[in-house]
C-alpha cells in the first residue's frame, strides 16, 4: 500500500469521535505500510461543492462529456476521482447524521459515482470500473442502531456498501463508535468497544 486516503466527514473534524476512529485505523495500516503516504481530505465546511448543470447534463446523457469536463463541477469531479484512482486505500471517518451519511460525504459520493466515468450501466446493472481497494468506515453516532432491539434506523451502513460496490470497491470494513448521547460513561464503554473492535480486526489480520 503506498498511498491511503482518508476522508474526514465531520464537521467537529479532528474534535469528533469517527475522526478519533479512523486515527486509529490509520495509525494500524501505517505499521503495516510505513512507506505509505496518508492524504487526508477534509469534506465538511463547503470543501466540496455539490453538482451543477453541467454535471447534471451528462449524468443524464447516453454518452461520456466530450470538451466540458473541464467545466464547473464536472472539473471537481475529476479531480476527486483522479484522487480516490490513484490510492491503495480508503478510510471514511463519518457521523451518522439522521440515519444516514452527512451532506459533504454525499456530495463526495456525487462526484466520484458518475457513469461513464466510475461506472458502466449495462442490460445487468451497473458495472463498476474502479480498482478494488481495502476501504475502512469508522462510524460515529449519537445512538445505537445495532444490537436487539437496535434504538434507531441504519442507512448509512448499507447505501455506502451500495454505492462503494456501484464504483468497484467491495473490500469494506465497518468499525462504529455509538451511543455518544447517552452520557459520559456510555459514550467511554462505546468508545473502548470500538477500539477493541479495531485491534482486534487488524490482530487477525496479521496472523
Amino acid at each position: 500500500m503506498k498511498k491511503i486516503l482518508r476522508l474526514i466527514c465531520s464537521p467537529r473534524a479532528q474534535a469528533s469521535e469517527s475522526y478519533r476512529l479512523s486515527e486509529m485505523i490509520a495509525s494500524h495500516l501505517m505499521q503495516r505500510y510505513p512507506e505509505a503516504d496518508l492524504l487526508d481530505r477534509q469534506l465538511s465546511a463547503g470543501t466540496i461543492a455539490h453538482v451543477d448543470t453541467d454535471y447534471a447534463a451528462v449524468l443524464g446523457g447516453m454518452k461520456p462529456p466530450t470538451g466540458i469536463d473541464h467545466l464547473g463541477s464536472l472539473a471537481e469531479s475529476e479531480m476527486l476521482i483522479r484522487e480516490l484512482e490513484q490510492t491503495d486505500g480508503l478510510i471514511i471517518g463519518t457521523p451518522m447524521h439522521n440515519y444516514t451519511v452527512p451532506s459533504a460525504l454525499k456530495a463526495w459520493v456525487d462526484h466520484i459515482v458518475r457513469v461513464h466515468r466510475t461506472f458502466q450501466p449495462t442490460r445487468q446493472g451497473k458495472i463498476g470500473t474502479l480498482r478494488d481497494r481495502p476501504t475502512f468506515i469508522a462510524i460515529s453516532s449519537g445512538g445505537t442502531y445495532a444490537g436487539e432491539p437496535p434504538r434507531q434506523p441504519d442507512f448509512l451502513t448499507p447505501y455506502l456498501t451500495a454505492i462503494l460496490n456501484t464504483v468497484g470497491i467491495r473490500d469494506i470494513t465497518f468499525f462504529s463508535m455509538q451511543g455518544s448521547a447517552y452520557g459520559a460513561d456510555a459514550a467511554q464503554q462505546a468508545r473502548t468497544a470500538a477500539y477493541a473492535s479495531v485491534q482486534e480486526h487488524f490482530a487477525a489480520v496479521s496472523t
